[in-house]
């Protein structure tokens, strides 16, 4: 899968679960999907940082 046939899926994806939401549910979910992504990069950055030690 190429960048922009992966961008095009993860924003229909998007799209799918915003439609089955309220705007509510919505926000926490996007609150706690942004904390996934930064705690996965933690962990890589960190994880990377310890392989170069």
């Amino acid at each position: 899968m190429n960048a922009c046939e992966l961008t095009a899926s993860i924003t229909a994806v998007a799209n799918g679960i915003a439609c089955q939401l309220d705007d509510e549910a919505l926000e926490i979910l996007a609150l706690i999907l942004t904390q996934l992504g930064d705690t996965l990069a933690t962990i890589a950055a960190q994880r990377s940082r310890c392989r170069s030690d």
